[in-house]
């Protein structure tokens, strides 16, 4: 596509009066998930109008005091289902952020936007902090949606997007642990209750695609909000050298993960391109302190992660599965 406009801007008086994220500093000495539990409704509009919440100086000493506050605010943590990338458990349904190696980037996304049922609420503990760099930077994605070409954003709205994941031995996450079994009529049935096509190649070669909504309205506020991974997971927003040596190993069709139009076609890297451009116009970053809890509006705002040196060591927890319509019977 030619004639992509930059992104949006829009006039002070059309943005809300909103910071990313909203920075809570502790007043007192009280265990934060008293704090969570004593005002719920004032943190949970908070959150819904800046889409994430800084908790900062509170006494949260390990990930059991995280943990309990991720109870008090979201309920029982969610079981990281259909994971894209490498993760471990720390305790129960508490997990470690990405294990990718410390000077690669992680681009902004919405967790499990792929998926059919997603986490409203993704919370991050800071265990320890890094030397340098290794922000959580995160984006409205109300303002990315504002700031797409309206082009673009119609064109989304009117053909959807597929993901295209394959599945090898010995590559990347195992298909096994991504579905929690190695039965694969469980893992087909998995599938196709979650708008998903199962197909098995070659030498245990799992092959997934589904087509989602690349824009969805928040349940809350009823604002538009770009919520997918549409440029997340489009092979051109790899590092230019890792890009090369997986199209040269599986080619574009056996890439471990892509995305397309939602009638299959190719998506021109000159979108893909404005779309990265805006989100990272909309990029805000903070730099952890240990002991920090952030809690974001999985579906108002996009996290990622900066490069850093150092033990950066960082919990997280999701909350509140929303159901979508991509679910054939409910479940």
């Amino acid at each position: 596509m030619t004639g992509i406009q930059a992104p949006q801007t829009r006039t002070q008086s059309e943005i809300p009066s909103r910071t990313l994220p909203f920075v809570q500093r502790a007043e007192d000495d009280r265990p934060l998930h008293e704090v969570v539990a004593a005002a719920g409704a004032h943190w949970r509009r908070l959150l819904t109008t800046h889409g994430a919440l800084l908790f900062r100086g509170y006494p949260v000493r390990d990930v059991t005091d995280f943990e309990a506050a991720v109870r008090a605010f979201s309920g029982e943590p969610l079981t990281y289902q259909e994971r894209s990338s490498p993760r471990h458990s720390i305790r129960g349904n508490v997990y470690t952020s990405t294990d990718y190696p410390p000077d690669e980037e992680i681009f902004l996304h919405n967790e499990n936007s792929y998926q059919a049922v997603w986490p409203r609420v993704v919370c991050f503990y800071c265990v320890r902090e890094p030397d340098t760099l290794g922000a959580t930077p995160l984006a409205d994605i109300r303002r990315v949606h504002a700031g797409i070409d309206p082009a673009v954003r119609e064109e989304f709205r009117r053909r959807g997007w597929m993901v295209v994941r394959n599945y090898r031995p010995h590559f990347g996450v195992a298909w096994p642990e991504v579905f929690g079994t190695d039965d694969r009529d469980q893992v087909r049935r998995y599938c196709a209750r979650r708008g998903m096509v199962a197909e098995w190649l070659a030498d245990d070669h799992l092959r997934t695609s589904a087509v989602r909504a690349a824009v969805h309205v928040h349940p809350d506020t009823g604002e538009d909000v770009w919520f997918n991974h549409i440029t997340f997971f489009h092979h051109t927003s790899l590092d230019e050298d890792l890009q090369e040596g997986l199209l040269g190993m599986f080619g574009e069709d056996g890439l471990p993960t892509n995305t397309y139009y939602g009638d299959g076609a190719p998506i021109p890297a000159d979108v893909i391109a404005h779309l990265r451009s805006c989100y990272r116009a909309e990029s805000r970053r903070f730099d952890w302190r240990q002991e920090d809890v952030l809690m974001v509006d999985n579906m108002l705002a996009a996290h990622g992660r900066e490069s850093f040196t150092g033990p950066r060591r960082i919990a997280v927890a999701m909350g509140e599965a929303h159901l979508s319509d991509y679910l054939v019977d409910g479940s």
